[in-house]
């Protein structure tokens, strides 16, 4: 990459995050049915122990925003990496039901609030030049981290009563290395300029090869710049659009079915026919098309931009997604077909809407109103996460047609994404975050 190194390494540190964030979300898939069978739980029961971390993802990415902008990006993130290794340590050692939930929706906390300060930061201490790459690395890195909890649990799957524990507790190793790394990260340096630290920001600045360290805070104060009578909130009505943008592709992002097929990959695969600890290992061969794929898009998303990438998805993810519908339709899944169609949506989904949606929104909004957006954006995305997720294995196993019911809904909702990404979307590629600013209008 061509950013400099300092920007490079505290882009890496803060997207490490992300890995915890990937790792989280998907480990859940490998212990569901052994906690269940532990405690005894019913559906409901069930479904709540599940859906407890996404409740918490909720909670976290509402109110990350106001703390990030009051103590700075730093220490917020430093809190979410101790919260990361409290809560892998507890859900794995404890013998209650309700501890389990307790600190699993806590650490579901910690994943909301690390969607919104890490592509924040990031954006905020990358050139313009490569922040598409630089903000896209929080996405690499939770493509990641789910491919490792599929891969640890195929691995730990069998080797003993508890080996649900080991699947949950290996999470500590790297939430501790994270929480120590964030110590050796600088501030971000819009933070710094809106919080009357010129000078800390300028070094931040030279630090991170911005050419014209002076120029750069000067735009960024005329950004902040408003009217005493103007209430600094982003729903005063001068934000209107990238409200829009915002919460528009968080909730197509969702409505992919991604999260679904996440959570419940073995469980979907094992409706096809497969045995359990084959679908553990296809839920593995998902997490490595999900990883190679956003490489390939962190590649070209600074060159061909974000909307050609949102709307070549859209139509493999359609297509892929059609034939999965058609499977569950005709009953006619073919041994691994549904396999093959499900890894062929996790790629296309991966190349466009894994990679573009953290960086678009982290760069939507001006600086003034960053942390208020990226937290709609990122609570959007996470309110719609856990309906689909909750609602899924409902639908699902309510009939015989339950699978295709769910897959056409999915279908669908894609095929208004691409109609939306095409048509709607604006293209933020090479532009400072200031720039963006007066291309929308906003002033």
């Amino acid at each position: 990459m061509n950013a400099p190194a300092t920007a490079f390494r505290s882009a890496i540190v803060a997207a490490l995050g992300g890995f915890l964030f990937g790792f989280d979300t998907a480990v859940i898939s490998g212990v569901e049915k052994s906690i269940q069978t532990l405690w005894s739980l019913d559906d409901f029961a069930h479904g709540f122990t599940v859906a407890a971390a996404l409740m918490g993802t909720v909670i976290g990415a509402l109110i990350a925003g106001r703390p990030a902008e009051k103590y700075g990006r730093k220490k917020i993130l430093q809190a979410i990496g101790l919260l990361y290794l409290v809560t892998s340590l507890v859900t794995a050692l404890t013998p209650a039901w309700s501890l389990f939930v307790m600190f699993r929706f806590l650490g579901g906390i910690g994943v909301g609030a690390s969607s919104v300060v890490g592509p924040l930061y990031i954006s905020e201490i990358s050139p313009a030049h490569s922040r598409g790459k630089l903000v896209g690395l929080f996405q690499f890195m939770v493509v990641s981290g789910i491919l490792i909890a599929f891969v640890s649990n195929y691995l730990l799957f069998g080797v003993g009563e508890d080996s649900w524990r080991w699947m949950l507790g290996v999470q500590a190793a790297p939430a501790l290395l994270y929480f120590v790394m964030v110590f050796f990260v600088p501030e971000s340096p819009r933070w710094l300029v809106k919080h009357g630290r010129p000078d800390e920001a300028k070094q931040v600045f030279t630090d991170i090869g911005e050419p014209q360290p002076a120029e750069a805070i000067k735009k960024i104060q005329a950004s902040l710049h408003s009217d005493t009578d103007v209430k600094e909130s982003v729903f005063n009505g001068q934000y209107n659009k990238p409200i829009f943008y915002a919460v528009v592709l968080a909730m197509f992002n969702q409505l992919s079915g991604i999260n679904a097929i996440m959570y419940y990959a073995p469980r979907i695969f094992e409706m096809t026919g497969l045995a359990k600890d084959t679908a553990l290992l296809q839920a593995v061969s998902i997490g490595v098309t999900n990883m190679i794929f956003t490489l390939l898009a962190l590649s070209v998303i600074d060159k061909f931009g974000r909307k050609t990438l949102l709307v070549i998805g859209s139509v493999g993810m359609v297509i892929s997604l059609g034939l999965v519908t058609h499977a569950f339709y005709t009953k006619q899944f073919g041994g691994y077909a549904v396999m093959f169609y499900l890894v062929g949506f996790i790629a296309f989904f991966a190349f466009s809407q894994g990679a573009v949606i953290w960086v678009f929104i982290s760069e939507i909004f001006p600086n003034k109103v960053r942390s208020q957006g990226q937290t709609l954006g990122s609570s959007t995305h996470w309110i719609m996460a856990a309906v689909i997720s909750w609602t899924f294995p409902v639908l699902a196993e309510s009939s015989e047609m339950g699978g295709f019911y769910s897959f056409l809904i999915f279908t669908v909702m894609m095929l208004l994404h691409g109609f939306f990404a095409w048509k709607v979307l604006p293209e933020t590629k090479g532009k400072s975050l200031e720039g963006i600013q007066e291309s929308l209008g906003i002033h």
